[in-house]
């Protein structure tokens, strides 16, 4: 033993630091290698001590989960959806170092990305056992450590947030039983930025993994100018015939809307809660109403919900 310790790793001069960041992520940046515009994530190796499941390969937070998608290649020529170029991946003793080519942002429309969902579905991923499972039950797990929507519990939907938690059991149970396909995991419209010709070029793949056909679809929803039945309209033509019906993407598709908008919501408001004045008052807060309008964008949603007894 010489006595020299390993550097510490740090970004080289000259990157721009990006915004975004998921559980692991140390940081985002863009830099320029051997001609190429690239972006870089570091993904810091978690102490036993972190939350749990970022140690756990099928956790939806499993820290190494992007790493090992781009040292796969199981989604670099994936119909419907592919990965952005992989330039390199390094690891060291304190995480990984991910390039990806930059992906040229084409703003694509949302009927033509729903689309690309639906081909995706039929993808292979393969038996790893990286691969995330169980993506909406964990994250609702999640919640339901912290005690559930209890800041939901003082607004005008306390009853509507109430009924729906406590079904939640219920239908993750029948999200489960639903057709069990390919799925990105946070199919934002900002993660699905680039064309390939007729598929998209999607980045952050840290979710990558299967669920029930239609929750990706419902995750876009999310995000997207179009209301969820012509979503669910254009998925469905890009289904291969047989793999699921549109009763099971319409399920798949509303149960993982719902429960997103109302997690989300929920979170929202609790970050502001605590602040002087009545929680009502706060519903225009520029860090709560976009949620606000996202939920109510799921009305027809909630009450397909409520309905089903």
């Amino acid at each position: 033993m010489d006595g020299s310790t390993a550097a510490v790793w740090q970004p080289e001069p000259g990157w721009q630091r990006l915004s975004g960041a998921g559980p692991a992520t140390v940081g985002l940046w863009a830099a320029t290698h051997r001609g190429r515009e690239v972006v870089v994530k570091r993904l810091g190796r978690p102490d036993p001590h972190d939350a749990p499941g970022v140690l756990v390969p099928a956790d939806v937070n499993y820290w190494r989960r992007a790493a090992d998608v781009a040292l796969s290649g199981v989604v670099a020529d994936s119909p419907g959806l592919r990965e952005a170029p992989v330039v390199r991946v390094e690891e060291d003793e304190e995480g990984i170092t991910l390039v990806h080519e930059r992906v040229a942002t084409a703003d694509p429309p949302g009927l033509w990305l729903a689309a690309c969902l639906g081909r995706f579905a039929a993808v292979d991923l393969g038996g790893h056992a990286w691969l995330a499972r169980d993506q909406l039950r964990s994250r609702l797990r999640l919640v339901e450590r912290r005690g559930g929507w209890r800041t939901l519990a003082r607004t005008p939907v306390a009853d509507i947030a109430d009924h729906l938690w406590a079904r939640r059991t219920s239908w993750l149970d029948r999200c489960d039983a639903l057709p069990q396909v390919a799925q990105h995991g946070d199919p934002s419209a900002g993660n699905i930025p680039g064309r390939d010709g007729d598929g998209a070029v999607a980045i952050d793949w840290a979710h990558l993994g299967r669920g029930p056909v239609g929750a990706d679809l419902g995750y876009l929803s999310l995000a997207t100018r179009e209301d969820i039945d012509p979503l669910v309209e254009a998925y469905v033509d890009a289904l291969p015939p047989g793999l699921a019906s549109r009763a099971d993407v319409v399920t798949g598709a509303r149960v993982m809307a719902v429960y997103t908008a109302l997690t989300r919501l929920d979170w929202a408001l609790a970050r502001v809660a605590d602040g002087e004045g009545a929680l009502a008052g706060k519903f225009r807060h520029p860090s709560v109403a976009p949620y606000i309008h996202s939920m109510q964008r799921q009305v027809a949603q909630i009450e397909a919900l409520l309905d089903d007894r």
